[in-house]
């Protein structure tokens, strides 16, 4: 038996790192890779979010990354991955962790199963390694479950500070806070001890939550909410028919993700009567936070499937725990072979894998990349350095260019794509450090920078509704920028949705 362990334990362990090592190096890159290793750079530099740069997450992240800040200094996009996947593989420890403290039976099969459901998930896998909030957020919100799992007072308010700072790092994960307060409410209410594990779980949480957000609301109280709320807020949808289609897409796109857990959960509800599920205890606050959280990414305006990288730990270690309790110690050797089989499977089908060497298809002929994305934003930084001096600007809105560079972006361009708002009034862009049309406009014909750096997605996206610049004005802004600036290099198939990015630098001279 013991030997069994050994083997699936370095099998699964194994898979799990093979994943996040080709995922690291040969993963698409992500425009949000950028401004999230641009805000923790402004944060390392004394520069505080929504007070001094626009920013549209919780702000937990970016003073965790800024003290990683020498690590990204030196290694660029890279070296945010590395951070990157440090916190979902400990997100996926904690998870481990969780299973054995809550498993009354089966207990290594429990921690093998969540391990090889989260770990040998090649989707979840790719998005707790390229620079997100998800791996944090993960990594915040199993470290507070598994905090919970030591019970008593402390127990209660330490898992509450973790799970506050998971709220901090993503919005929506803060609502798990709410499910487990009124978990414990409940329980204390059923039980004849009346336990106070509520009341320190809620001091923790509100002192954490005080911390993390009183201080920006404060200094900035319009910039923080506008970042917390107002620009998902603002995002439209095209009516009812597109929205109900985004909900279906979400739904779709989810259970191709993580098809071998929506088996699992069939499976299991098969074997278990529901009314089984209601005395779970906290298994069953476990699930139903990865369920209520699942929920609230459900309802988002736009719902993207991603959302759910951090709801999936919480599921997968509830579903792992249950599996554990319903099937026979005789039949987890068998069951552990077919989870393996069944995620080397659904990992080397999914279309994540396929996206590490393939750009697309043309007609009938696979268009196989001569280089990672990695690789080729290496080389668009390499020409940056060649032709701009340290202390002075990069015009660009691929920001994770200007990381790899070591270069700034002009102020107001912190977002990345999402810096333009052609419609917002000037002293509201102002003071949300933003850009207007009438801006954007004045930078294009003033700036200061010596090297352009223009991809599609440069002076492409009007926010906050997310739509096309349209095609007359951007072919005007270039036009301006070519006024000023010689055409040096062109990188076809470059960055996110593989774009031909185009370098310019100031009337063809460099520095």
């Amino acid at each position: 038996m013991k030997r069994n362990i050994v083997f699936f334990g370095i099998a699964v362990i194994g898979l799990s790192l093979f994943l996040s090592l080709c995922n690291f190096s040969f993963g698409n890159l992500n425009q949000d890779e950028g401004w999230y290793l641009y805000a923790a750079r402004s944060v390392a530099a004394g520069k505080t979010p929504y007070v001094d740069f626009a920013y549209t997450q919780a702000p937990v992240l970016p003073y965790v990354y800024a003290i990683f800040q020498p690590i990204i200094s030196k290694f660029g996009v890279a070296g945010g991955r590395g951070i990157t996947f440090f916190f979902g593989f400990f997100s996926i420890l904690f998870a481990a962790a969780t299973a054995w403290r809550l498993s009354t039976k089966n207990r290594a099969f429990a921690v093998l199963a969540t391990v090889l459901l989260i770990g040998g998930n090649v989707y979840q896998s790719y998005f707790t390694t390229i620079i997100k909030t998800y791996a944090l957020c993960s990594f915040f919100l199993m470290a507070g479950f598994f905090v919970l799992t030591w019970k008593g007072k402390w127990g209660a308010f330490f898992g509450a500070v973790l799970l506050a700072l998971a709220a901090g790092t993503r919005l929506s994960s803060g609502i798990v806070l709410l499910v487990i307060g009124i978990g414990l409410l409940v329980r204390s209410f059923r039980s004849d001890k009346k336990e106070l594990d509520w009341f320190f779980f809620g001091l923790g949480g509100g002192l954490a939550l005080g911390l993390i957000f009183i201080p920006f609301l404060l200094k900035a109280p319009e910039q923080t909410i506008f970042g917390l709320v107002g620009y998902h807020a603002e995002r439209e949808t095209a009516g009812l028919a597109q929205a109900c289609m985004l909900k279906v897409g979400f739904i779709s796109r989810f259970v191709q993700a993580y098809l071998l857990f929506v088996l699992g959960l069939l499976g299991v509800l098969c074997l278990v009567p529901f009314r089984n599920l209601k005395s779970m205890g906290m298994v069953g606050l476990l699930g139903l936070s990865g369920l209520v959280l699942t929920l609230v990414h459900f309802l988002a305006p736009f719902p993207y499937d991603d959302y759910q990288t951090i709801a999936f730990p919480l599921l997968a270690t509830s579903l792992a725990l249950l599996f554990a309790r319903v099937v026979p110690t005789e039949r987890t050797n068998f069951l552990l072979l077919f989870l393996l089989l069944a995620s080397l499977a659904t990992a080397f089908s999914s279309p994540i894998n396929q996206q590490w060497f393939v750009r697309g298809r043309d007609r009938i002929w696979w268009k196989f990349k001569l280089k990672s994305d990695l690789a080729l934003l290496k080389d668009a930084a390499q020409t940056i350095r060649e032709n701009t001096k340290s202390d002075q600007f990069l015009f660009t809105q691929d920001t994770y260019l200007a990381i790899e560079a070591n270069r700034n972006v002009p102020v107001g361009m912190e977002m990345g794509p999402f810096c333009y708002y052609p419609n917002m009034s000037r002293a509201r862009a102002e003071k949300l450090h933003l850009l207007n049309r009438e801006m954007m406009d004045e930078l294009l014909q003033k700036t200061s920078a010596p090297t352009v750096a223009l991809s599609g997605y440069g002076l492409a996206i009007e926010s906050p509704s997310i739509t096309c610049v349209s095609e007359a004005e951007r072919t005007n802004w270039i036009k301006k920028i070519e006024q000023r600036y010689h055409l040096i290099k062109t990188i076809p198939y470059f960055g996110q949705a593989h774009t031909t990015l185009n370098i310019y630098t100031i009337n063809g001279v460099r520095p």
